[in-house]
């Protein structure tokens, strides 16, 4: 195999192991997995940076935030991580954006917020593997709901029951 396709072979790899890394760290959110989430990002220094929530510096910073405010039966989330635009710098070190939509459900206080954002992110190979060592979430529209106000809601929460199915 020549090096220039060697050369291309290895950063379509690279895009799609970058790909997977965040659809883990989006799925690991919302599955309230708060080990999961921290073995996305690189050990060590970092720079988390979700404006309003917070700036962390390690991973542990985030993961301490998340496990206080989400983790928790009654806050439902969803996040769908969208047009990913991946760029590889070099064998071990590439930058990427990505849309976000983003959902939750408060089912104690009735709230319903979703948000618009994108992601600003840099990835760093450790060991063979792609972890984010930088990223900025900024938040682009913003909707929150009343659900004790809004006509027609037929259920709020996780999963319909059987008998709640409409």
């Amino acid at each position: 195999m020549s090096i220039a396709l060697e050369a291309r072979l290895r950063a379509l790899e690279d895009m799609e192991a970058i790909r997977a890394l965040k659809a883990r760290y989006f799925f690991s959110c919302d599955s309230k997995n708060p080990q999961a989430i921290r073995a996305c990002f690189a050990p060590g220094k970092v720079l988390i940076d979700y404006g309003a929530i917070g700036v962390f510096h390690d991973r542990d910073a985030l993961v301490e935030l998340f496990t206080r405010l989400a983790c928790h039966e009654h806050i439902v989330e969803m996040h769908h991580g969208v047009n990913p635009q991946i760029v590889i710098d070099s064998e071990t070190s590439a930058r990427g954006t990505w849309g976000l939509h983003y959902q939750q459900i408060n089912t104690v206080e009735n709230k319903l917020t979703q948000l618009g954002a994108y992601y600003e992110d840099e990835y760093r190979k450790i060991d063979g593997a792609w972890t984010i060592s930088k990223t900025r979430c900024v938040v682009t529209s913003t909707l929150a709901v009343d659900l004790t106000e809004s006509a027609g809601i037929l259920f709020a929460g996780r999963a319909f029951a059987p008998q709640e199915q409409p």
